[in-house]
């Protein structure tokens, strides 16, 4: 589905700056995340811009957000990309007016167009004090936080969102991957290429030979493919907490407002049996619905 265009005009020596200062503010909103073990961050005055004009777009993206869990069956099934989870989140989203949103940023001089940029957001909601613009990063590679957050930064400067929301892995979704990985192999007993193709889940030949060459050194079946899983997808170059907190304290993204949101590890649940065939028919039908984001 494609993104519908915002088209705003800037006149040469109109757009000023804001200066604020970066820095985490103590959390009184969101407390039905944090009671679930997300982490929330907030910098640049969002907590007062949400608190005071805001306050409906909170309770939508705590409610969307707060319902989110994600079968295990899923982070495997979908092979380090988007798990159906996040999909869902998306499609949640979406359903309660988060749309995605392409703006168009013209300059002009003496009424001649000189510049158009535009900057496509997944998640774009107007409200009648404003406008709130979100991305997921589940698992893109980490570069993406820059392109989000300098996205908000210029849209922001020109008065097009009053705050950038960005959610991704937390620490303790990087931190315990293959902890739950591990789980998920034991439970199931996995211990031969033979064990995951019951399973639905394919290897490619390099991945096979990688997993063959710790055998050799004295590697289980099971630890070689969960280590050589969890690197090749939820690897430390990957969209998680830590490497989008780095870049907001390093000020990438600043002055705009933001709210940064960290999905736990204890959204994660073991007990749905799901297949693999299952996600992949899921996955199909999200992508007719136009869900799914573009690579």
């Amino acid at each position: 589905m494609a993104a519908l265009p915002v088209r705003i005009a800037i006149l040469q020596n109109a757009v000023h700056q804001h200066h604020c200062r970066i820095g985490p503010k103590v959390i009184t909103m969101f407390q039905t995340l944090l009671d679930r073990g997300y982490q929330v961050e907030i910098h640049s005055h969002a907590h007062a811009i949400l608190s005071v004009d805001f306050p409906d777009a909170v309770k939508e993206l705590e409610g969307v957000i707060g319902a989110l869990s994600i079968p295990i069956q899923e982070i495997i099934g979908s092979g380090g990309g988007e798990t159906k989870g996040t999909q869902r989140l998306r499609r949640g989203l979406a359903a309660i007016g988060w749309k995605k949103m392409n703006f168009v940023v013209e300059r002009r001089i003496n009424g001649r167009q000189k510049e158009a940029i535009s900057h496509e957001i997944d998640h774009v909601k107007e409200f009648e004090t404003g406008v709130v613009a979100c991305e997921i990063e589940w698992n893109n590679k980490d570069p993406f936080f820059d392109r989000d957050l300098e996205n908000f930064k210029r849209l922001h400067s020109d008065g097009a969102i009053s705050v950038g929301i960005i959610i991704t892995r937390g620490t303790s979704m990087q931190d315990e991957m293959r902890e739950m990985i591990t789980r998920y192999a034991a439970e199931r007993d996995i211990s031969s290429h033979s064990d995951l193709e019951r399973l639905g889940i394919s290897l490619t030949p390099k991945q096979k030979a990688a997993i063959e060459r710790r055998i050799e050194n004295g590697v289980s079946f099971r630890e070689s493919w969960v280590n050589k899983f969890v690197a090749d997808k939820y690897g430390a170059a990957t969209t998680h907490w830590a490497k989008l907190e780095d870049r907001v304290r390093r000020g990438v993204g600043n002055p705009c407002p933001l709210v940064l949101i960290g999905l736990p590890s204890s959204i994660v649940t073991f007990e749905e049996a799901l297949s693999i065939a299952d996600i992949d028919a899921e996955e199909e039908k999200l992508e007719e619905a136009g869900i799914l984001p573009e690579e």
